[in-house]
């Protein structure tokens, strides 16, 4: 067992120094007293400091996350084929517009037969009647004979019908009427929709009530942009959906029973991609459009400069990269490819302070701005803080952390698992190991790292280039150290010099039974990680006792326990097994 607590603190050792290396090689600027610190609200320039330009060569920053990507290279880009993406108004029918029918009692509803009609006459004459438009097209007033009504609008009605009364009665006569009930209609709804059918309405619902009761257009073969409205063979009206999804704009037709709803055959589509609020195919109307249509339908996302336009032409493949500006005026052909990008690399960036400091909290810097510079330009209280540990916590190394932590577990898993066993006995503890490792791996891949970089040993601090997105941690001063993991008090204690990690450790209780002794962490401020026999205690400390692997198994006990010093480095955090 001496042989394997030897190999696992070795292997332990060379893990820290792997992940402690994230500032080996940066330019180191000496840090005193005097030089961060002038007066409990001054900052003075730090001694050595270089807060040069960078170089051209170190400001391009790819990331398609945050839309600064580019240059695009058609060559490793693979093209988007537009089947591959929803089309534009993919989700027009999930709005409920088959919800509720409409009465059709509005102004402009022109009146047909089988429409009931309330007349009340009084004065002159009496008369309280409910009438029917007949097939002629007429109501029948009693002592007046019969009034084409047919084709005019609700909002004319009444004055047809008070005209009809004046010249028979036109003294001492008031009329009313109202438009009752109108006749539902029975529309087909057919073409390249989900449910084709008949389907009941009135006259004034809208096409997209009929095409919602038929399940909405079919995403693959349907066209949004081609809806005839038949009456008998004739095409009385054809519907663009894209005007609806735009601008809110739809024809409104007055349906007759026995209409017809016919939904085309899709047209030709584009792909739209990129820096765009979402992904789409665009059908077209014809074989092709500008570029400024294709800005009038697409929605970009802020920043857009540049537009990759590829696709196929007679005389070859297309492949062009135009500013946007360039681009309204391009031609765009069926099955083309529209990526936009903003490829306009941002000139700062956004750095956040955290701790012991004076003035704002975030500070937008030129994106070549070093961390002396920054520090210069803070104001923090001298006997307040710890100057000598500065760290940052940046969104790059939590990424590298995580995926090496990744990386670990997966080669834990290849390696202890799947072996034959060749005997019973063998057998029961491949049994137990497994479940062992798939509890551990399941623990340590919730772990989420911080990405803490160390730029500050012994008395100097890296003057690394800041990146968007760090976070500078100016620490205060305390007098305490902290225990965690498995300690049988864990607790915060106060500093005392000449103490070492095992004192502090007794103080606390001692080791709990789950303990490895050998496997002692201090978290400096600093964010370095060092086993406690290769450092000095102090102030603001923290004492990790990491937990034993609970195998027999050397080189798996050695694996685990790797693994926890790699999730210590990360998160500062004993992993519980």
């Amino acid at each position: 067992m001496k042989r394997a607590a030897w190999i696992s603190r070795a292997m332990c050792l060379v893990a820290v120094a792997w992940l402690n290396a994230g500032a080996a090689h940066a330019q180191s600027i000496g840090v005193d007293s005097s030089s961060l610190l002038g007066s409990d609200a001054e900052a003075q320039p730090l001694t050595g400091s270089d807060s040069g330009a960078a170089s051209s060569e170190e400001i391009p920053r790819a990331d398609w996350d945050s839309g600064t990507y580019g240059p695009i290279d058609p060559r490793t880009q693979a093209p988007v084929d537009p089947e591959s993406l929803p089309p534009f108004g993919a989700n027009l029918f999930t709005g409920g517009f088959r919800g509720t029918m409409a009465d059709g009692l509005n102004p402009a509803y022109l009146i047909k037969p089988g429409d009931q009609i309330t007349i009340r006459v009084w004065g002159g004459v009496e008369l309280d009647r409910v009438l029917v438009v007949d097939a002629q097209g007429n109501i029948f007033l009693p002592r007046i004979g019969p009034l084409q009504v047919q084709g005019i609008s609700n909002a004319q009605l009444n004055a047809k019908v008070r005209g009809a009364v004046k010249s028979v009665y036109p003294e001492n006569v008031s009329v009313y009427t109202n438009l009752q009930g109108v006749q539902p209609v029975g529309v087909f709804v057919t073409g390249y929709v989900n449910s084709p059918g008949r389907y009941a309405g009135t006259p004034n619902d809208s096409v997209l009530y009929f095409l919602d009761q038929a399940g909405g257009i079919d995403q693959a073969l349907g066209s949004y942009r081609r809806v005839l409205i038949k009456r008998g063979s004739r095409v009385i009206d054809v519907v663009d959906l894209y005007d609806f999804l735009l601008n809110g704009e739809i024809a409104r037709p007055q349906f007759r029973d026995g209409d017809t709803l016919v939904v085309e055959a899709r047209g030709p589509a584009i792909s739209v991609v990129g820096d765009v609020q979402k992904n789409y195919r665009y059908e077209l109307v014809g074989d092709s459009l500008t570029g400024q249509d294709v800005l009038d339908l697409a929605r970009l996302k802020a920043g857009v400069s540049h537009v990759l336009l590829r696709g196929s032409r007679p005389e070859g493949p297309l492949s062009r990269y135009l500013p946007l500006a360039a681009f309204r005026a391009a031609q765009v052909r069926r099955g083309d490819e529209v990526l936009f990008s903003a490829d306009q690399r941002d000139e700062t960036i956004v750095v956040q302070v955290e701790g012991s400091y004076y003035g704002p909290s975030r500070y937008a810097l030129p994106r070549n701005a070093k961390l002396g510079e920054l520090l210069n330009a803070i104001s923090v209280p001298r006997d307040m803080t710890s100057y000598r540990d500065v760290s940052i916590r940046r969104i790059s190394v939590a990424r590298q952390q995580a995926a090496s932590l990744k990386e670990s577990l997966r080669r834990l898993e290849t390696t202890y698992l799947g072996y034959p066993s060749r005997t019973a006995k063998e057998g029961e503890i491949q049994v137990r190991q497994a479940e062992l490792i798939e509890r551990f791996v399941q623990k340590a891949a919730q772990v989420k790292p911080n990405g803490r970089l160390v730029v500050a040993r012994d008395s100097g601090v890296a003057d690394i280039r800041l990146q968007d997105g760090d976070i500078v941690t100016i620490p205060e001063s305390t007098d305490s150290v902290l225990l965690s993991g498995e300690v049988v008090i864990p607790q915060a204690l106060v500093f005392t010099s000449g103490m070492s990690a095992d004192d502090y450790i007794r103080l606390a209780g001692g080791f709990t039974p789950r303990a490895d002794e050998d496997q002692v962490l201090v978290v400096h401020r600093n964010g370095a990680v060092m086993h406690a026999d290769q450092t000095r205690m102090r102030a603001g400390d923290e004492i990790i006792v990491l937990p034993a692997a609970p195998t027999s198994n050397i080189e798996l006990a050695a694996s685990i326990t790797q693994i926890l010093y790699q999730v210590a480095v990360a998160t500062k955090v004993a992993l519980d097994l």
